[in-house]
């Protein structure tokens, strides 16, 4: 059986305060990094990358982000999630020219292309889940974040 992988809390965010989808991504960047994670360049990385490549995705209700950049800019995989207490713009992946307001953040930390593959992979299939998302933005504490997202990332 594939390992489970482990949030941890140290890079959850709930009812996160932002004023905008890169003060959004500063902050998740941040917490990743404080938590040693990545490395100084990942957050500059993460803002370049996301002007580019949006990562905006329409899914219903609770629009979500899943921000992520090279993996020169990591030293260990995590993911970090963020569940903003205001919806912020970011951009449609699929369509720049559309405005998706995000509730929910996953923001990559990978240090190996395979298994970010295998691991947006099966972040599709969360954020497809539409009882779960609603159960992420009313969660209370990073740990309700964690017990909703236990067994549902393998790698």
């Amino acid at each position: 059986m594939d390992k489970c992988f482990e949030f941890d809390e140290k890079v959850i965010a709930v009812g996160l305060e932002v004023s905008d989808r890169e003060d959004a991504l500063r902050h998740m960047a941040q917490m990743l990094h404080d938590a040693g994670y990545v490395r100084d360049t990942y957050s500059e990385a993460i803002i370049r990358r996301e002007r580019t490549f949006p990562t905006g995705l329409p899914t219903g209700e609770n629009g979500v982000a899943i921000p992520h950049t090279d993996i020169c800019h990591v030293i260990a995989p995590m993911i970090a999630v963020g569940i903003l207490k205001t919806p912020v713009e970011f951009q449609n992946m699929g369509d720049i020219e559309d405005a998706i307001h995000v509730k929910i953040m996953f923001m990559l930390a990978m240090n190996n292309c395979d298994n970010q593959v295998k691991l947006l992979s099966e972040l599709m299939q969360i954020i497809q889940d539409q009882y779960l998302l609603k159960k992420l933005c009313i969660a209370q504490s990073v740990t309700d974040i964690g017990r909703l997202l236990k067994d549902k990332i393998h790698f």
